[in-house]
């Protein structure tokens, strides 16, 4: 069975660049089909699809973070990693990787809170 596990730095300071990595097991990145997204809850808000990199290497952003947002992926570690830029207090949120389906996602991580806070 897939699981997905996120990982990063807790607090962040403003403008800074923080990377959190999902960490996939039970399942390769690079099988057919799969997307592998990042999605973020605020405090009271609702969820964000930030972004996704396919399981061809293709990575696909939200337009309106596409200037901030940047995802890579490890096909050894069977790992792929967001990159936020320039970052600010309305960055604070739970951030969640998931396994994209087409059809819906169906396998999500926990989450991980990153504060940005000075």
């Amino acid at each position: 069975q897939v699981q997905l596990q996120e990982s990063g730095p807790g607090l962040v300071k403003p403008s800074q660049t923080p990377s959190l990595t999902c960490t996939v097991s039970g399942g390769s990145i690079t099988t057919t089909d799969y997307y592998w997204s990042w999605i973020r809850q605020p405090p009271g808000k609702r969820l964000e699809w930030m972004g996704a990199i396919a399981y061809s290497g293709r990575p696909y952003y939200r337009p309106s973070l596409n200037s901030r947002t940047s995802i890579s992926w490890d096909t050894y570690k069977n790992q792929f990693t967001l990159h936020l830029s320039s970052v600010t207090p309305e960055d604070t949120a739970v951030y969640y990787c998931a396994r994209d389906e087409y059809c819906g996602m169906y396998h999500w991580g926990k989450g991980t809170l990153v504060t940005v806070s000075s």
